[in-house]
């Protein structure tokens, strides 16, 4: 059995490094030859995880077919956005065999589908799992405690990837619902830059509790109505991954938002972040998304309408406070 990571961001360098100090062999395919080289001959990844040691056998390459090779387990931490070119090129290697277990988190832009719908265009018929969950990659790579929910339309393959993954220092939990998963996980990274702005402007606890509470009811409201089951985004993927990204500054999306409450620019605070944030691109194709279904999203409008439609914050702030008052509870 042999793993291979593709991905060297933060969190593919972290879950690999887990793998690799556990004794399993893995190996991390890097877009950048140069990176490759450093993690392979340093055992750092300075771009990403800067300060975290490597484990020495955690092996890296760029050539994709040499980390496909002999990998029975194929792990993707690929930016949404990235995803289908990466998987376009898989598709033209031997792939026979293998188990996929996607950790993207986000919505593709151009079609507006979620990553396991990507895997299924590019890759039909492969055996595929998602993953999601609060972890943040800054403390996977420490081996703090951290639980996560891998989710496969097929239970075994679910099964399969908890018993290879799950350790004292990282409890994976199975489930079937593939959409519920990742619509928890795509959606809670647009609610975090709403709060990540809020704290910036410093509008108290009170109004960062009520942006994560009524995040959480446009979460159900979206994934309820696209088929999602309720209990998964009252979960780990759901919940979990949207008190972790909202309460933490290794949050990349919360982050996001500080910088941009702080008067940045889009562009300026995504290059102060470092990594790739989701939730900006998110937004674009969630919006586009419940405008046509007739969903009611006014964080997630309200982000996309200072991102993307120059509308200050404070018009943003004002539009969210003078919405007409409504029953917390309403049918989707």
């Amino acid at each position: 059995m042999r793993f291979a990571v593709f991905g060297a961001g933060s969190f593919g360098t972290a879950v690999a490094n887990s793998l690799a100090r556990r004794g399993l062999e893995t190996v991390l395919w890097c877009r950048d030859p140069e990176q490759a080289q450093v993690i392979a001959s340093v055992h750092r990844n300075p771009k990403h995880l800067k300060g975290y040691g490597l484990a020495p056998s955690l092996e890296a390459t760029s050539d994709m077919a040499v980390a496909l090779a002999t990998a029975s387990h194929v792990i993707t931490a690929i930016p949404t956005q990235a995803l289908r070119g990466v998987l376009e090129r898989v598709r033209d290697l031997p792939i026979e065999g293998k188990r996929f277990l996607s950790l993207s988190k986000g919505i593709e832009i151009a079609t507006g589908l979620l990553p396991h719908r990507i895997f299924a265009e590019v890759l039909p018929g492969a055996s595929l799992a998602a993953m999601s969950g609060p972890s943040h990659a800054e403390e996977v790579v420490r081996d703090l405690p951290t639980a996560v929910i891998a989710a496969s339309e097929d239970p075994e393959v679910a099964m399969d990837w908890q018993a290879r993954m799950n350790s004292p220092h990282f409890r994976v939990y199975t489930s079937g619902d593939v959409l519920g998963v990742e619509m928890g996980a795509a959606v809670k990274n647009v609610i975090a830059i709403a709060v990540g702005v809020a704290c910036a402007l410093e509008l108290g606890d009170n109004a960062r509790a009520a942006l994560a509470t009524r995040g959480l009811a446009e979460i159900m409201r979206l994934g309820v109505a696209m088929g999602a089951n309720p209990l998964t985004l009252a979960g780990l993927a759901g919940v979990g991954d949207l008190m972790a990204t909202c309460y933490s500054e290794h949050s990349r999306n919360f982050r996001f938002g500080l910088a941009v409450g702080r008067g940045k620019t889009p562009a300026l605070a995504a290059e102060e972040v470092g990594e790739v944030v989701e939730g900006a691109h998110t937004v674009r194709a969630l919006t586009a998304y419940a405008r046509r279904a007739g969903i009611e999203l006014p964080i997630a409008e309200g982000v996309f309408a200072f991102l993307y439609e120059g509308a200050s914050l404070h018009e943003v702030i004002e539009g969210l406070l003078f919405r007409e008052p409504k029953p917390e509870n309403r049918p989707a």
